[in-house]
């Protein structure tokens, strides 16, 4: 991937910054190969670069809380050089190695964002969701291979601090974290047999910081294994090449209209795919500035209050988010000066019209969708401020293909037609990690991958010119009586309604039809619609009507993942016990609940033992849903 010539010099830096500013500049962009672009070799490459060419600017500025927002904690690009170097020397002392895993644990803090460039460098990064349950921690530690674990102490996370203790067992030694601009005496740590715990900055105290003194990362090396969220089973790990990174890092860095001196704004959790790539390696490019949010990010409740002056104060540019912060942000007054912000950025689920247009009536500042997922690394499709075109998540990024398959096979569909999104490109990850042995991680693209090509499971058509329209997950069409209902083309006709901020249509079961659509929705504080009214709205705007929901269901949030994207399955468990229980009223004292069983809904019903079940069993045979009878007293 790097070039012949040394990073920096002027030939390099007009290879690496073509005019990106429309999407007729996309070809252009094409006709030169990347290879031929000299991108770095490596994350710690870029770092590397950025620190060479500016080494005084300010890389990143942590805030300790929304409180103490206007008392950030600061590292120049060369001071956060020298954090990585030490830290990746500290993990080389404790015997990491180029296939080894790292494990990282805890809320966003000064130390992260170094510690995690650092077990890129020595290892391969495996950040961890401090709230996935024990069980799904464990068997992620297990398919890593990581046996160091960067964790929060018990000052930043007492929680996280908990799980991290219950993972001991498994593990080398335990490197913890202090808060941001933390000071005072330390917690004490626990001596554990066999496990070397210890505060990182103190452990990495000696260790040279202007050097690595390991063999570097090259471009095909692993640098990074992210969770993908975990809605059926345990979560997988996708594993993340240098390559990948670096690539969709620089595509997004493209952007003609981030200069050198536009901030970022980070409130998104590390674990998350978004934060590492677009708010952490990006404004590596161009020598910008980030700046982080406390670590509750955009989890804090006090981060909205202030929100507004932290973009005036900072003269923020860009930040990147999920719908649901925007719909927050919209609720609150712009009481400072907002015309630095330019490139509010959207993704990870849909964006309902009614939060795009109240934000851009209380800001000014229209909100750019994006697209992208961990398998594909982040980002693989982005809009443009001046080419509007919303019924679209955007163009297709710099050498990244997209082509439409027919559901469950690899064929291609005509032009126009919908089909399963596939992606190629430099972004593509090499697969999942099922194994280790002698030689490192197994990967196996699980059905996903097909010669270079990506499976997304994303329904979609793309147009000539190579923007992306969205029309749900091949997984969640809904059957009716054999007809393929598309749940997007429901939850697009409930979104226009004024009072509703999410919506996600489900099939229920169905005795005469195997299932029907329903949905469930979110309301914008202080609006009022009944779920007759929203019924009444859905029936007669559906463009089909198969396509009317038999339910609405109004709920105070809508169930997501980890990551923030919706998360259908409680959803359908819902819709099951509700038709279930339904069909099965007439039976006095059966009970009726429906639970998910890898990755599936099955339908769990109590059957008092005076009653003959057989008649029970008759009207769940009825229906296309797994149960399961129980007897109880």
């Amino acid at each position: 991937m790097s070039g012949t010539l040394t990073s920096g010099t002027p030939m390099i830096e007009d290879l690496l910054w073509p005019r990106y500013a429309e999407p007729a500049d996309l070809l252009a962009i094409e006709a030169i190969p990347l290879a031929d672009r000299a991108l770095p070799e490596s994350t710690y490459a870029l770092l590397s670069r950025a620190a060479r060419l500016w080494p005084q600017r300010t890389a990143v500025r942590v805030l300790p809380d929304a409180a103490r927002w206007g008392e950030p904690v600061d590292r120049t690009f060369t001071g956060l050089l020298s954090d990585v170097n030490r830290y990746a020397n500290l993990l080389l002392e404790l015997g990491v190695r180029r296939g080894d895993a790292v494990a990282l644990m805890s809320p966003n803090c000064t130390e992260l964002v170094p510690a995690l460039l650092a077990a890129q460098l020595a290892g391969i990064a495996a950040p961890l969701n401090g709230g996935l349950a024990r069980d799904h921690l464990t068997e992620l530690l297990r398919l890593s291979g990581a046996r160091v674990l960067i964790t929060a102490g018990p000052e930043l996370a007492p929680d996280m601090w908990d799980r991290a203790m219950a993972l001991a067992g498994l593990l080398d030694a335990i490197l913890v974290l202090r808060p941001t601009g933390a000071t005072g005496a330390r917690a004490a740590l626990p001596a554990l047999d066999g496990v070397r715990v210890g505060y990182l900055d103190e452990l990495a105290a000696g260790a040279d910081p202007d050097t690595f003194a390991g063999r570097p990362p090259q471009s095909s090396d692993l640098a990074a294994l992210f969770h993908t969220g975990g809605t059926t089973g345990a979560p997988k790990l996708a594993a993340h090449t240098h390559a990948n990174e670096v690539a969709d890092a620089w595509s997004l860095a493209l952007n003609s209209l981030m200069a050198g001196d536009s901030v970022v704004f980070a409130g998104l959790p590390l674990f998350h795919v978004n934060a590492l790539v677009v708010t952490l390696l990006t404004p590596l490019f161009k020598g910008q500035q980030t700046v982080w949010a406390g670590p509750l990010g955009y989890r804090d409740p006090a981060l909205y209050a202030q929100f507004w002056k932290i973009v005036e104060h900072y003269r923020i540019a860009a930040m990147s988010a999920v719908p649901t912060v925007y719909a927050a942000l919209a609720q609150c007054p712009v009481d400072a000066d907002i015309s630095s912000l330019r490139l509010p950025m959207v993704g990870a689920s849909p964006l309902p019209a009614a939060v795009r247009a109240e934000f851009q009536s209380r800001t000014g500042v229209a909100l750019l969708e994006g697209y992208g997922l961990t398998e594909a690394t982040c980002a693989s499709a982005r809009s443009f401020p001046d080419d509007a075109r919303p019924d679209t998540l955007g163009q297709r990024m710099p050498y990244q293909q997209m082509k439409v398959l027919r559901p469950g096979t690899w064929e291609e569909v005509p032009p126009g037609q919908v089909g399963v999104l596939a992606i190629s490109g430099p972004t593509v990850f090499p697969g999942y990690v099922v194994a280790r042995d002698e030689h490192g991680h197994v990967l196996d693209g699980l059905a996903k991958l097909n010669d270079g090509w990506l499976d997304t499971g994303d329904l979609a058509r793309v147009d000539g010119d190579g923007f992306v329209r969205l029309a749900g997950r091949a997984k969640d069409l809904i059957i009716r009586g054999g007809h393929n209902i598309d749940p997007a083309i429901i939850e697009d006709v409930l979104l226009a309604h004024p009072a509703v901020t999410a919506a996600c249509a489900v099939g229920a079961p169905d005795e005469h039809s195997g299932e029907v659509p329903v949905a469930y929705v979110t309301l914008s504080p202080g609006t009022k619609a009944t779920e007759e009214d929203l019924l009444a709205w859905a029936a007669n705007r559906a463009p089909e009507r198969p396509a009317a929901p038999k339910a609405v269901t109004v709920l105070d949030a809508l169930p997501v993942t980890a990551i923030g994207k919706p998360y259908k399955l409680p959803l359908r468990a819902d819709a099951a016990r509700r038709a279930i229980g339904k069909a099965l009223a007439g039976f006095s004292g059966v009970t009726v609940d429906a639970v998910i069983e890898n990755g599936a809904v099955v339908a769990r019903v109590g059957v008092p033992s005076a009653l003959d079940g057989s008649a029970v069993k008759d009207v769940l045979d009825r229906y296309a849903i797994a149960s399961r009878l129980e007897s109880r007293p």
